[in-house]
């Protein structure tokens, strides 16, 4: 008795009191007096075994917590843009784990439609994905990303310190789709500057006119976000005036969002604060 009291901290009436419980809560006794010691019962040394898995699995939650508490376990789904799932997604990914070797991440790309079907149906833990307007239950953040025009190493925008429309008149451009909002807007720069591009590409995703203007396509207007991972493999300078492209990030409003989200939400924000426009 003296020594389970003083094992755990309390008085000896108090294990007593623990002893004396449990033996009605199993209905038998729990030890046996012997030379004036008590021994484990028969019923108790058969138990044991599992008595002891259940502490180590107590342990084992407790050590879980912590890691949860301090944001160093957990597991993260992330539903993006399938240009950011090769491009710029990896590095953050790849710093937010450095000191999170317990977390583990689910990346899942699509087309932005999908995206806001996931989120909305609590699918995923957060979204990154175009302009986005509002649903009652997506929670938006959204970030304005400066743009450049991009063009083929050696093209003769090269030259200049900065481009504008009239520098793109007759220019074979590789654009947005044309439904999209950043389109419309760059058509609306186009018509008041009375400038005509040859519309060669139509593609969803910046990237894909990354790849095409560095085979030497055309050139383009796109977030200096993904310029920028092209870079050696294309030339880009400011655009003027500024067309920002804005991103979302999403998560789900009735889901509590867990503190590796937020903590990831937050990371995804540092990353591209030197691009806001």
């Amino acid at each position: 008795m003296t020594r389970a009291a003083q094992s755990l901290d309390i008085s000896q009436p108090a294990v007593s009191r623990v002893i004396s419980d449990l033996t009605e809560l199993f209905g038998f006794s729990l030890f046996d007096r012997k030379d004036g010691l008590l021994i484990p019962s028969k019923e108790t040394r058969y138990i044991l075994p599992d008595i002891s898995r259940v502490i180590e699995l107590m342990d084992h939650i407790q050590y879980t917590t912590t890691d949860l508490t301090a944001r160093r376990a957990g597991h993260l789904r992330v539903a993006c843009l399938p240009g950011f799932a090769t491009s710029h997604l990896p590095s953050v990914v790849a710093s937010f784990l450095e000191n999170r070797p317990d977390v583990t991440i689910t990346i899942e790309p699509d087309r932005p439609e999908r995206i806001l079907e996931w989120i909305i149906g609590e699918q995923y833990d957060c979204g990154i994905t175009d302009a986005f307007t509002g649903h009652p239950a997506i929670e938006t953040t959204t970030m304005d990303i400066r743009t450049v025009c991009i063009f083929p190493l050696g093209h003769r925008f090269s030259q200049y310190s900065k481009i504008s429309p009239k520098h793109l008149d007759n220019e074979r451009l590789i654009h947005a789709r044309r439904d999209s909002y950043f389109f419309q807007t760059l058509s609306e720069v186009f018509r008041k500057h009375l400038v005509a591009p040859k519309y060669v590409v139509e593609t969803r995703q910046f990237t894909g006119a990354c790849e095409l203007v560095a085979r030497g396509v055309g050139i383009s207007i796109v977030s200096e976000l993904d310029a920028r991972t092209y870079q050696g493999q294309l030339d880009f300078l400011p655009f003027t005036p500024n067309i920002p492209h804005q991103l979302s990030l999403v998560r789900p409003t009735h889901q509590a969002p867990s503190m590796i989200t937020l903590d990831f939400l937050e990371k995804f924000k540092e990353s591209l604060t030197d691009l806001l426009a």
